[in-house]
C-alpha cells in the first residue's frame, strides 16, 4: 500500500515511500516466512473436515503435494493423509538465546575517574532496566536470531532532559531513566534508508505498520422490512508511519501528520542502532539462524509423515479369509473360534509393523544435519543420547558444546557492539542536555559476559578470592557472585 511522506531533512518523501513499498512487497514476506517456520503457529484450515479439521500448523506448507494435495481444494480434502509436523527449529533458537542472554550482562564504564565510572554505570543500568532489562535483551536476541538482524530506537524526552540539566543539582539515575527509553523494533516494521555512499550509515529510518483501533467500522446493511441499519463489521484499522532522521521525527497516520518533534541531542545522528545476528559482509541485514534450517525441517517433516503412514498401514494385522461365510461380520480377538465345513477354507494373516532400517537411518541423518547446521545439539538442552564420554568436568562439557559456544562468542561481538553503541548515544545525549556532563573519552563502555554453562560454586569462590588478591575491588567481586556488600560476612 502506498503512503504519502513529506520531504524530511533533505530526504525526498517519495524515496522513503518507495522504500516502504519495496519493503512491504519484497522484504516483509520473506521475514514473515522465517517467523512462521520458527513459531509454527496453528492456523485455521478453512472448510476442512475429519481429524485435525479446523487447525493446521504453518510448517505444513513445506510438505510435498503428495501429502497435502496439489491445490487448496485438494488440501481441504486431505484429511485421510497422515501428516506429522515436528518443530526442530524453535527449541534450537531458544537455546541460542539462552546461551546469549540467559544471564544478565554487566555494562562497565571505561571512564578515567572512579566516581564517574560509578555514576555512568548506575545511569546506564537504570536506563536499560527501565527499558525492559534482560527481557529486552532476550527479545532483542530472539528477533535477531529469527530475522537475521534487529534494530534499537532511542526515545529521548529532550525537554525533560534539558530541564534536569538546568536544575542545578545533579539528577539521580532514576530521574534520568524516566526520560530515556531504548525500544526494540521488529524487522518486519523497520525500513532503513541507507546512505548511498556507505551501507553502514542511515540517512533516515521509517517504522511502518498497521494497527487496530478501539473503534468499529460500520457499513449500511439491509434490516427487517428493507430498512437500512448500521451493522458492525470489524475493528477499524489505521496505517502508521514514523520517519526518523538525525534532526526530526514525524509520525503519519493514514497519510496525515499527527506528531512532529525536533531531534537535537544526538549530534545529527539518526538515533537507531542496527545489529546483525551474524555479520554478512557488505549487507545491511545479517544471517538468520532459521533460513538454513528450513529445507532440512521440510525434509524431516516429510519423512516423519511417510513413516506415520507406514505405521498406520502396518501396525495392525489384517486377514484374508477364504471359504468362510460371514467372516467379515465375525469379531477378531483372543479366544475366538472360527469354524466351517469347507475343507478348502483358510485364514491368512498379513501386515504388522516391520522394521525399516533405511528410513530410520535417513531420519537420523536429517536430525544430525540440523545439529550441524544450527550448531545446537540435543545435549545443549540436557538431552543426553548414547555414549558422550565423561562429562564430569566443565572442560569436557565445553568440548562437547564447542560449536554452540564458538557461535555464541561470535555473536557476542555483534550484539555487544550494538549495546555499546546504544550506550554511547545515550551518554552523548545526556551530555548535550547537561543532565550528565561527560568528556567524550569517558563515554566508552565494555561488556562483561557471564559464562553460559553452569558454574561450580567452589570454583567461583576460589576465583573470587584470587581476584581480591590481585586488587579487584571487593564490592565488584561480591556483585559478580550475586552478593550485596552487606553480605560480606556471609562470604
Amino acid at each position: 500500500m502506498s503512503v504519502r511522506i513529506d520531504d524530511t531533512a533533505g530526504i525526498e518523501g517519495g524515496a522513503i515511500a518507495a522504500l516502504i513499498d519495496e519493503h512491504e512487497s519484497l522484504v516483509r514476506p520473506r521475514l514473515e516466512t522465517l517467523w512462521r517456520y520458527y513459531r509454527n503457529p496453528m492456523e485455521s484450515a478453512g472448510g476442512a473436515t475429519g481429524a485435525g479439521a479446523g487447525r493446521r500448523l504453518a510448517q505444513r506448507a513445506g510438505l510435498p503435494p503428495r501429502l497435502v494435495g496439489r491445490t487448496p481444494g485438494d488440501d481441504d480434502r486431505a484429511g485421510d493423509r497422515e501428516v506429522v509436523i515436528e518443530n526442530d527449529i524453535a527449541w534450537r533458537i531458544h537455546t541460542m538465546v539462552d546461551f546469549m542472554f540467559g544471564k544478565p550482562v554487566r555494562i562497565l564504564s571505561t571512564a578515567r575517574d572512579g566516581a564517574t565510572r560509578e555514576r555512568v554505570e548506575r545511569t546506564l543500568d537504570a536506563v536499560w532496566e527501565a527499558s525492559g532489562g534482560v527481557a529486552l535483551l532476550q527479545d532483542f536476541a530472539l528477533l535477531g536470531h529469527v530475522y537475521g538482524h534487529a534494530d534499537l530506537v532511542l526515545r529521548l524526552d529532550e525537554a525533560g532532559l534539558r530541564l534536569l540539566g538546568r536544575r542545578g543539582a545533579p539528577p539521580d539515575a532514576g530521574e534520568i531513566a524516566e526520560h530515556v527509553r531504548i525500544e526494540l523494533v521488529e524487522p518486519t516494521r523497520g525500513v532503513p534508508a541507507l546512505n548511498p555512499n556507505d551501507y553502514r550509515r542511515l540517512d533516515a529510518y521509517a517504522i511502518h505498520f498497521e494497527r487496530e483501533l478501539n473503534e468499529v467500522e460500520r457499513t449500511r446493511g439491509v434490516g427487517a422490512f428493507g430498512r437500512g441499519r448500521a451493522t458492525p463489521t470489524r475493528r477499524r484499522r489505521s496505517v502508521v508511519t514514523e520517519v526518523i532522521t538525525g534532526s526530526v521525527r514525524r509520525v503519519y497516520e493514514d497519510g496525515e501528520i499527527v506528531e512532529e518533534s525536533a531531534i537535537t541531542l544526538t549530534g545529527g545522528r539518526v538515533p537507531v542502532v542496527h545489529v546483525q545476528n551474524v555479520s554478512q559482509p557488505f549487507r545491511y541485514s545479517g544471517l538468520s539462524e532459521v533460513e538454513p534450517l528450513i529445507p532440512l525441517q521440510d525434509e524431516l517433516n516429510t519423512r516423519l509423515s511417510d513413516r506415520a503412514s507406514r505405521v498406520t498401514l502396518q501396525s495392525f494385522k489384517m486377514y484374508l479369509a477364504k471359504g468362510i461365510e460371514g467372516f467379515e461380520r465375525m469379531p477378531v480377538g483372543p479366544g475366538r473360534v472360527w469354524s466351517t465345513d469347507n475343507p478348502e477354507a483358510s485364514v491368512q494373516a498379513f501386515g504388522g509393523d516391520a522394521s525399516s532400517p533405511s528410513e530410520d537411518a535417513h531420519v537420523k541423518e536429517v536430525r544430525d544435519a540440523l545439529d550441524k547446521t544450527s550448531g545446537v545439539p540435543p545435549l545443549a538442552t540436557g538431552v543426553v543420547q548414547g555414549r558422550v564420554g565423561n562429562l564430569s568436568s566443565a572442560n569436557a562439557l565445553k568440548i562437547t558444546l564447542v560449536g554452540l559456544l564458538g557461535k555464541t562468542e561470535r555473536k557476542r561481538v555483534t550484539y555487544g557492539r550494538g549495546i555499546a553503541e546504544a550506550c554511547a548515544i545515550v551518554l552523548g545525549a545526556l551530555d548535550a542536555a547537561g543532565a550528565l556532563e561527560l568528556d567524550e573519552r569517558d563515554r566508552g563502555v565494555r561488556l562483561e559476559w557471564p559464562d553460559p554453562l553452569p558454574s561450580d560454586v567452589l570454583d567461583d569462590t576460589l576465583a573470587a578470592k584470587r581476584k581480591v588478591e590481585l586488587g579487584v575491588p571487593t564490592e565488584r567481586v561480591l556483585d559478580e557472585l550475586g552478593y550485596q556488600p552487606s553480605d560480606a560476612g556471609v562470604v
